[in-house]
């Protein structure tokens, strides 16, 4: 069964009511969706990138056969796959779901030997292709830039070194080559853990694939809805607090050395200015949760 992060906090800044409409995001397997359908006599679109979430939504639409509808697609793409409605809550879910990280397969995870995949739509560029074919500096750049590792030139370095032995494969390939480079920096945390991350939201366009999904929800949204965010790293986070400080009349700044911007017609009321936490029982009961923040806002009048 699959644990839906922060399902609580979810359901208190989301509110479903009776008769009302909600997006599901990132479907996932299902767990907020399924929540809030037992929460409120209401109804949920939901929507996942990932081909495999079409089955698994197949048990929702039968037991909810009028108040549930799973549409494939992304998320960025959602003012096109949803009925054209003003909904009352979007959820965003951030990163991979509990299915793709469990099954070897998909190549999302350091922790299971399988092909260095990571692509959540089964198509295009996968983690093997970039780490195969990309040069030393386009590799550490990516390293750097979606995974914040310090050691991305030495490890960049190492693995255009053991390409011209072998190509990479597997995740474990990978995975042995970045712990050699970084070594074990604290108990419980996988050296390799900001590689494979890196990896997976460059292959998949994570970040900006968020930065289009938040701006969907502006015109999704009625007066009144709700946008609720679940992040679970430093770089989603960090996009989903200034799109809501903007978006809620914050002033933004270009760069810290230049004027600040022309301050933004509020469309938002921020509900939160520092993010939630996981309550300790879950983090007892549910380890992923550990990283994981929600913010929230209400649209305003249109």
């Amino acid at each position: 069964m699959h644990n839906p992060v922060m399902v609580r906090e979810v359901l208190d800044t989301l509110s479903p009511q009776k008769q009302e409409t909600y997006i599901d995001a990132t479907f996932g397997a299902g767990g907020y969706s399924r929540a809030i359908l037992e929460k409120a006599d209401c109804s949920v679109v939901a929507l996942d990138r990932d081909p495999e979430a079409v089955d698994r939504a197949k048990s929702l639409k039968t037991q909810y056969p009028d108040r549930f509808n799973f549409f494939p697609g992304r998320f960025s793409d959602m003012k096109k796959i949803v009925p054209p409605l003003d909904y009352d809550g979007i959820v965003f879910d951030l990163g991979v779901s509990s299915p793709q990280l469990d099954e070897a397969e998909r190549g999302f995870s350091f922790k299971h030997e399988g092909p260095l995949d990571m692509r959540m739509e089964k198509q295009g560029l996968s983690a093997a292709d970039v780490v195969n074919t990309f040069d030393e500096k386009e590799i550490a750049r990516i390293l750097w830039v979606y995974g914040e590792e310090r050691r991305s030139r030495a490890i960049a370095r190492a693995i255009i070194a053991k390409r011209k032995e072998t190509p990479f494969v597997t995740t474990t390939q990978l995975a042995d080559v970045v712990r050699a480079i970084v070594g074990f920096e604290r108990p419980g945390f996988d050296p390799a853990t900001r590689t494979f991350q890196a990896l997976r939201l460059y292959v998949n366009e994570e970040l900006r694939e968020l930065e289009e999904g938040l701006k969907a929800s502006e015109d999704l949204l009625k007066a009144g809805g709700r946008l609720v965010v679940v992040s679970f790293h430093s770089l989603e986070d960090r996009i989903v607090k200034t799109f809501l400080k903007e978006k809620s009349g914050g002033l933004s700044h270009a760069s810290r050395y230049l004027p600040e911007l022309p301050q933004q017609e509020a469309l938002f009321v921020l509900k939160n200015k520092k993010p939630l936490a996981p309550q300790e029982d879950e983090l007892r009961s549910n380890p992923r949760a550990r990283s994981a923040h929600l913010r929230w806002a209400i649209r305003k009048e249109k």
